[in-house]
């Protein structure tokens, strides 16, 4: 299979956990070949709305895989994996603390992408001992005013059945000319893997996770109070301009958390982490590598 990263010629493998899923994912970095085998804290990658293994852009998984194990998987009923896709945030976060718990992954670090940064949330506040680290990409806290639901331009771009690269490109990067070459680029990686691709996230997914996106949403300032409890250290971040998750919410989190770091990353939108890959992944990296 011809590729143009590691990432991309990664196979698709399976894992059956106890809940009886099949979880789909793929493994890469240091020490990557299968449940129970790194003597390093592993990244565990938690993707966006409607994406799966090959949403993420190539350039980052290698760039964050250079000195660490990182492990990218479809949660229940996700592309490739089997299982039905729950319709609540907490569900998702169950399902997801059984897939790290067949991997025997120990205790790891996580980086969630918009509604992989509500699943993330979740499980550290469910499971808050295997998370020794956390990376809040594109992310909200539960409750938050303003967040029940999207922008009718934004769902209205990739909540249909079919989306196209034009509207992908108006959320997930800013208007500039720049930052549009930036996410062309993107999209040409990942689809540079011409074969064994992950299977496309159905319809059904689309509802429930859009189902979860909203009572995630739903105002309630008192569900903001939960995030003092986290105690492990957190990297908030956003693009300047994201029309779908608005970048004042990362400042919310940094503000709720008590061990919480902020960064916006500036001409950039909803996926800044593909358009400023090198960038992110150095920070996550100096983040992840810091002394407690």
């Amino acid at each position: 299979m011809p590729t143009t990263s590691p990432y991309s010629g990664l196979p698709n493998k399976l894992v059956r956990a106890a809940n009886g899923v099949d979880y789909a994912y793929r493994d890469t970095g240091p020490e990557a070949s299968g449940p129970g085998v790194s003597n390093t804290v592993p990244l565990v990658l938690f993707q966006h709305f409607r994406g799966n293994l090959d949403s993420w852009d190539p350039a980052l998984i290698d760039a964050l895989a250079t000195d660490r194990r990182v492990i990218t998987f479809d949660n229940a009923g996700v592309g490739g994996s089997t299982g039905t896709t729950p319709d609540s945030v907490e569900q998702m976060a169950r399902d997801a603390i059984a897939f790290i718990a067949t991997m025997e992954l120990g205790q790891v670090d996580l980086l969630g992408f918009s509604i992989g940064s509500f699943i993330t949330q979740q499980v550290a506040l469910t499971r808050p001992g295997i998370v020794r680290r956390l990376v809040l990409a594109s992310a909200a806290p539960q409750g938050a005013a303003g967040m029940h639901g999207w922008a009718p331009e934004v769902i209205g771009a990739i909540g249909t059945p079919e989306t196209s690269p034009g509207e992908y490109l108006d959320v997930f990067f800013a208007r500039s000319s720049s930052s549009r070459q930036a996410g062309q680029e993107a999209m040409r990686r990942m689809y540079a893997r011409p074969e064994d691709r992950d299977a496309a996230t159905t319809w059904a997914t689309r509802e429930a996770q859009y189902d979860a996106v909203c009572t995630w949403g739903i105002p309630d300032h008192a569900l903001l109070q939960r995030l003092s409890c986290l105690q492990m250290p957190v990297f908030a971040a956003n693009g300047d301009s994201d029309p779908m998750i608005l970048p004042h919410y990362s400042y919310l989190l940094a503000g709720l958390i008590p061990q919480a770091q902020v960064k916006i990353y500036p001409d950039s939108a909803h996926g800044f982490l593909f358009q400023h890959h090198a960038e992110f992944a150095a920070d996550v990296e100096a983040f992840l590598s810091q002394p407690r």
